[in-house]
């Protein structure tokens, strides 16, 4: 399967703000927004044209780069939710944040939707008492998340034991730093989501 190897920075510094892709640097004074919010490249800081398709397009690219999927993913997610009933943009929203990896990123079991994917394909999470090493995994409210026990003298989560639980984990999850279990209370609603998105450019686009 294709894979962006680049530096994750870049790809911030082209959709001109944070993505939160490498975890606790993002908040601290290193992230690449904070040194150097140009644009990637030799004509990075000049000035360009802005149409209504290059608008969109940055939305989708934006949205697609944070949550670490490439073209062929995406387009799935959306013609999914175009087939669900309600609000085609918030359907989307709410079909990727239910993905697996996002769900372990939200929990605060990964610092990254990038680390978070990481340990779901090696093999570490249950869903419901059983294996599940597919990222792309949809959850379901009610869903219970937890660290195969094999896994858990792994320095990684030792580590989470002694931490303290996320400040601002969303209300719609719930995770348990001690026992290494957590649930999904229900499914994500827009409100839910803070990423700064007007996924009804998105849908603009695809609809053309």
């Amino acid at each position: 399967m294709a894979k962006y190897k680049e530096a994750s920075c870049r790809l911030c510094r082209r959709e001109g703000c944070k993505l939160f892709l490498k975890g606790d640097r993002c908040y601290t004074d290193k992230c690449a927004i904070v040194n150097r919010n140009v644009v990637p490249g030799q004509h990075g800081a000049g000035r360009k044209k802005v149409t209504e398709y290059s608008i969109q397009l940055r939305e989708k690219q934006k949205v697609k780069r944070a949550y670490g999927l490439l073209e062929k993913q995406f387009k799935k997610y959306y013609e999914m939710a175009d087939r669900m009933k309600g609000v085609t943009g918030e359907n989307m929203l709410q079909l990727l944040e239910r993905r697996l990896d996002n769900v372990v990123y939200r929990m605060g079991i990964g610092v990254s939707r990038a680390n978070s994917r990481q340990i779901v394909n090696h093999g570490h999470i249950l869903v419901n008492g059983k294996v599940v090493d597919i990222a792309s995994y949809l959850t379901n409210a009610g869903d219970v998340i937890s660290i195969k026990d094999s896994k858990k003298d792994k320095t990684i989560f030792k580590e989470l034991r002694a931490e303290k639980p996320m400040s601002n984990m969303p209300s719609w999850v719930t995770f348990d730093n001690e026992k290494l279990e957590g649930k999904i209370l229900q499914l994500p609603v827009r409100s839910d989501i803070d990423l700064t998105i007007e996924e009804q450019l998105i849908v603009e686009l695809y609809s053309k």
